[in-house]
Formats: C-alpha cells, structure tokens, sequence
C-alpha cells in the first residue's frame, strides 16, 4: 500500500465503500431471497442482522486497517500479530478468486448492454433468449474477449490511484447508479399489475419465514457488506483519523441496504407485470428482463439504463476486490502500483479464461462435483470470506481491543455502555454467525 494513498473526503471513502458492497447480487438475489423467505419478515430480519452484526464486522475491518495503514495482511501482522496476518493472506486470496470468476459476468453484462444499444438482444421469446444466452456463454472466445474488457476497466481505475481512480470513480457512478435505479422503478411501478411486485417483495408472508429464512437473513447480510474480502481493512488504511468510523459504518451499511431494496424494486414490479417467473436467479438479468424490455414501450431505453446500471455495480464492486490484491502486494514489493496492477489483473485473466471455459469447452471438467466458476464461487463464499471475518472478529474483540477502542473514540468520545455492546457482538454474535451461516451452506 502506498503511504501517501488517502481518500480525499469522508463521502469518497462511504461511497467506494459501499460501491464494493453494491454488487450484481443487489439485482437479482435480494428480490428472489425476499420474496421465497417471508416477503418483509426477511426484510426486517435482514435490516436487524445488517444494523448490529453486519455493522460489527464491518467495524472489525475498519479499525484493523485505519490502525494498521497496509493492506490486509500487512494491517493484521501490525496491529495484532506476526500470525494473524493469515487471516489477511486468505482475505486477499479470496477478493483475487472472487475477481478471477466475477470478471466473468461483469463481461456478460458488458455484452449485453451493448446489445442493448444495438437493439439486438431485445427478443421477447423466452426460449430464444435462454438459447442466445447459452450459446454466448459456451462460445470461449466471446466471451473471454468481454471479460478481458471487462478487467482491463478495472486495472484502469485501480493503476490511477485512490484518489484519481477509485474515489473519482465512486464519487460519479454511484450517485448515477441510484439515479437511474429510481427512473427505472419508476418506470415499473406505472406497469399495470407491478403492485403483485410490491405484494411479493414487501407483504408479510409468516409461511415462509421458517429457519432457513433467517439463516438465509444472515447469509445475505454478510454477502452483501462484502465482508471478510480484504476489502474493507483495505479502504480503511486510507481513511483520516479525524473520520467518525462508527457514523460512516452506518452510512455504509443504509447505502447497501437501499441498493438491495432499489434492485428489487427495479426488477420485481415488471417481472409480475409480465407474468414472469421471479425465481429465474441469475437467469432473471440475462432472459427475463430482455423479455420484458421487449414487450415496453421505449424498450431498448429502458434496457440500456438497466444493463448500464449492472456494469456500474460490477465495476464499483470488482475494482475494490482487484484494490485489495494490489494494495497488499505493494506492501511487499518495491513495484510501483500500475506494474502490480497490471500483473495482478494478468493473472486474474488468466485463472478467469478456465471460468469462462467452464460454460462451454470445460463444461465437463469437474473438481468435486464443480466446474471451475462453481468451485471458485463455493470456496469463497463457504470457506475464505467467512474464515477472513471470524480472524478479524476476534482479533478487534478480545486480542487488540485497546486498538479497537481508541479508533471508535479517535474522533469523539463514545459512551462506555455502547463499547461494551459493540465489542460483545463483534466478539461473540459475530463469530456465532458466520459458524451458523457456513454450517447452514455446508450442510
């Protein structure tokens, strides 16, 4: 990490922050967990996990890493101990797994809003949009070529710094990504039948709302904070002293709630209002949504804001991971940032060509039942970010709590009764969850 990297404000740094947060998942997970676990029963238990454990463990990073001014590993060596710095070392291993197979769909997004733009994937036949998808996604070359697109974005932004290029970046996009999120709810709810969206998003639905609910509650709250990453300890290192952490973490956690909230808005009232499947996944963005695009009137307008909203939430999202790799590398390098960034990305093309390949020549080459994509996504997901977290939880909590303390108080003082609240959920709630949220997945 460069010394004299800093966030140039207090809203760059909640920005990018929640920016890296604000992922593809936003669109298509949240409506569809929302929706099959108890409508707003999940909801609030969503809002109830993200407000106090999710906050907690997002605090874990912060104070490590504004305590710390290195990467992730680097911070933990320093504040906590020589050992701890595993915890970072699987951080960053998992935010450079995650980039190799999320490179993948942020290509796919990129290829359809320029066929947005083109007009050309505006097909309102189902069965031709699900065969056009597969054949993209089986042809390697085409695919790799977005992909690399795609990447190359990314070590763009990242090679310019902090402050010209993630910040900047942030600054701009996201203020336009909400923007255009809002026009296109708008749009949506003046569909007739979108009120079914708001009734499956929104309406209490004690039925569903069994066990598995509130695991999947606190599943999605850890997915959506983008914990246990690399991510936030990284973005904390350059952050001022004078910055209240526990105001900006809770400006971090309402921005990806409203994101999560935004997408299902976005895309479940038109869904209903066509009669279409809610429960498609990642179909929903790639087959659903052109189907719907081509049966509204100014379509392909509407379809471009949209495809353009999922290549500004995948590069704010994939350009925080490809930071975190970076910065700890600079820690042990004397490369200067642009040459570790461009190596850094090169090896991520190259591991992401295999990701890319398992939709099509590598299709049948498994490893414990997974494709490449697949493996990746379940190693990262199941055993690297939840691994990471349970490292800094415990490290801010019980190893480097005077560390912990001084940060929360560094900008002003903070009543006794709420360090003790923060630190029992940092250092017992959280742990408890992830082990719950992993075991619920394994099992």
């Amino acid at each position: 990490m460069a010394s004299n990297s800093t966030w140039g404000s207090r809203i760059g740094f909640i920005l990018a922050s929640a920016g890296s947060a604000v992922g593809l998942g936003a669109i298509w997970k949240f409506p569809y967990l929302a929706g099959n676990n108890g409508g707003s029963v999940f909801l609030l238990s969503y809002l109830l996990f993200t407000f106090t454990v999710g906050v907690a463990m997002l605090i874990s990073e912060y104070v490590i890493g504004r305590e710390g001014r290195m990467g992730a590993i680097g911070s933990l060596k320093k504040v906590v101990g020589k050992h701890w710095g595993v915890f970072g070392t699987v951080g960053v291993v998992t935010a450079f797994a995650i980039l190799c197979f999320y490179s993948c769909v942020g290509g796919w997004c990129i290829k359809y809003l320029i066929d947005a733009f083109t007009g050309t994937g505006i097909v309102s036949n189902a069965d031709e949009l699900n065969k056009n998808f597969g054949s993209f996604v089986s042809n390697g070359a085409l695919a790799y070529f977005y992909q690399i697109i795609f990447l190359l974005a990314n070590a763009v932004i990242v090679s310019l710094g902090v402050q010209k290029g993630i910040e900047r970046l942030a600054k701009f996009l996201m203020p336009v990504l909400f923007i255009l999120m809002l026009i296109l709810i708008v749009r949506g709810l003046t569909l007739p039948g979108a009120v079914k969206g708001l009734e499956y998003l929104f309406k209490p639905n004690w039925s569903g709302f069994t066990s598995s609910a509130i695991f999947n509650a606190m599943g999605f709250t850890f997915f959506s904070l983008s914990l246990g990453a690399a991510v936030m300890v990284t973005y904390a290192g350059y952050l001022s002293e004078k910055v209240n952490l526990l105001t900006s973490t809770a400006w971090v956690a309402f921005l990806a709630i409203m994101a999560a909230v935004l997408g299902g808005l976005m895309v479940m009232p038109a869904v209903f209002a066509f009669n279409l499947s809610p429960t498609a996944g990642p179909g929903l963005t790639f087959v659903t949504m052109p189907a719907i695009f081509s049966q509204m009137p100014f379509g392909v307008f509407f379809a471009i804001l949209f495809y353009f909203c999922l290549v500004v939430a995948a590069i704010t999202s994939s350009m925080s991971m490809l930071e975190a790799v970076v910065a700890s590398l600079l820690d042990y390098t004397r490369l200067s940032r642009a040459a570790v960034t461009w190596i850094t990305t090169a090896l991520a093309a190259f591991i992401g060509l295999f990701c890319t390949l398992s939709f099509g020549s590598l299709s049948d080459f498994k490893m414990f039942g997974k494709n490449v994509f697949d493996l990746l996504d379940f190693l990262t997901s199941n055993v690297g970010m939840p691994l990471s977290e349970i490292g800094f939880s415990v490290a801010a909590a019980w190893i480097a709590w005077k560390v912990t303390a001084k940060q929360l108080t560094s900008a002003g003082p903070v009543q006794s009764w709420l360090l003790w609240a923060i630190r029992i959920v940092i250092g017992i709630l959280s742990p408890l969850l992830i082990v719950t949220v992993v075991l619920t997945g394994l099992l």
